[in-house]
């Protein structure tokens, strides 16, 4: 759980997510939070559930938090490691069904997609974030040789192996990363699978603002055209070994 100014959502998260009886490790990774973030989720603890603290003196950015909880996930041994927004925008309810996509090697990779089943809209996801979801992924999937319903969901479940095949620390520390990871899977041949997940938007939820939205939205093209691009032949990238 990579948390950022999360202190009015952690907790219902992290209760939900111990409540999965498959679940035997919790970690959770402050990225610097402005709020009390770290003053509530030190409390967390669970009698049957390791959960594993983690607090960045410095903000490292959301591709940085998510490298800290997969070093250390790795580092407890899980067998599929599975990242989850605190912000309770998403249901931990989902996670033995994604897990259990990977146990019975059915994928690598499972993401929660807002876009099956028409979860996005119904969520409440602004309409100009919806269109340029479905735009992006529409040129990721044509960049990509891909046919996912989403890149962009903040709930992804990873097989152990492949998590330690993927050059992870040559990412961006931005929330590039999330896409990155995504075509590094993808150019590792490795399977993807998704899952419909129900999405709540509501002010305690964090979305990125519409500036560093457009941002984002130029870094999905660029690395969706750097992928493209090595596999011509055309360029070599640190992304794609």
């Amino acid at each position: 759980m990579p948390a950022y100014n999360a202190e009015k959502t952690v907790v219902k998260t992290y209760d939900e997510v111990v409540s999965q009886e498959i679940v035997d490790a919790v970690v959770i990774v402050d990225d610097a939070s402005d709020d009390k973030t770290v003053e509530v989720i030190k409390k967390l603890k669970h009698d049957k559930v390791k959960t594993v603290i983690n607090i960045h003196e410095n903000n490292l950015g959301y591709g940085g938090n998510q490298k800290t909880c997969y070093r250390l996930a790795l580092h407890e041994g899980g067998d599929i490691i599975i990242m989850v927004h605190p912000d309770y925008q998403y249901t931990p309810m989902l996670i033995p069904a994604m897990a259990g996509m990977i146990v019975n090697h059915l994928y690598d990779c499972v993401m929660a997609s807002r876009v099956i089943g028409g979860g996005a809209l119904k969520g409440g996801m602004p309409f100009w974030k919806y269109i340029a979801n479905r735009s992006l992924t529409f040129v990721g999937n044509f960049l990509l040789g891909a046919s996912l319903s989403e890149y962009h969901t903040g709930y992804r479940a990873f097989s152990r192996d492949l998590l330690k095949a993927l050059p992870l620390e040559r990412n961006s520390n931005g929330f590039i990363f999330d896409n990155e990871i995504i075509a590094q899977i993808l150019w590792k041949n490795a399977t993807i699978g998704e899952i419909s997940c129900p999405t709540k938007y509501f002010p305690e939820a964090s979305v990125i603002n519409f500036r560093y939205s457009v941002i984002y939205g130029f870094g999905c093209l660029r690395v969706a055209i750097a992928y493209r691009l090595a596999k011509l032949g055309v360029i070599k990238s640190q992304l794609f070994t």
